[in-house]
Order: C-alpha cells, then sequence, then structure tokens
C-alpha cells in the first residue's frame, strides 16, 4: 500500500513539474503514473550505481555532482516516450529539482494524514 501511495505522490508532484516548468510536460494522467514508476526504478537503479562512479567528482564538487546525475537520468527517462516529455537537458535539470522538493512536500502532507489517523 505504501508504495502505491508513494507511486501516486510522485506522479501528481510530476503533473505539477510539468505544470510549472517550460520544456517538461506530462500526456496525462497515465502517462505520469507510467513516468513516476519508471523514474523510481531508474533512480532506485541506476542513481547509486552512478553516484558510485563519479565518486571523485563528487568529492571535489562536495556533492553538488548529483544534481547533474539527477538532471540527465530525468532527461533520459523523458525521451523514452512513456509519459514524460523533456525538451533539453536545463529543463531536466531543474525539472529534476522541482520534482524533488514537490514530491518531498507532498510526503510530508501525507505524514501528516497518517498520524491522525
Amino acid at each position: 500500500m505504501h508504495f502505491l501511495i508513494r507511486l501516486i505522490v510522485n506522479a501528481v508532484a510530476l503533473v505539477i513539474v510539468a505544470y510549472f516548468l517550460p520544456g517538461v510536460s506530462v500526456t496525462g494522467p497515465i502517462g505520469a503514473l507510467i513516468a513516476a514508476f519508471v523514474l523510481g526504478i531508474v533512480n532506485a537503479i541506476l542513481r547509486p550505481i552512478l553516484i558510485i562512479l563519479t565518486l571523485p567528482i563528487q568529492v571535489v564538487t562536495l556533492g553538488l555532482f548529483t544534481f547533474i546525475i539527477n538532471g540527465l537520468l530525468f532527461y533520459w527517462v523523458g525521451h523514452w516516450g512513456i509519459g514524460l516529455i523533456v525538451d533539453g537537458f536545463w529543463p531536466a535539470f531543474w525539472g529534476a529539482i522541482v520534482l524533488g522538493i514537490v514530491s518531498f512536500l507532498l510526503s510530508l502532507l501525507l505524514r501528516g494524514v497518517d498520524a491522525e489517523a
């Protein structure tokens, strides 16, 4: 159940990102769900591998290179044609940052609702 709630939160966050950022769009609610699912899988599998492979750059940039990795993964998934459309690297870079912030804020809201129940 927690996985499904997390997936819906990320899909809603993706729709919010697409609404506010030019260059990022979502094909619809089902496309947002599919893109959120794929982004979750890619971030769970590839992101840790890429962070370890780029560890020297991570150390030199004090971890800021993680933003580049997140943007590249967002851009890469946006070119798969599965519901998320990204026009370039910079919209992907800002989209990944905004997606993380919005997803975090939505999760905080839902955590407050879960605590009351």
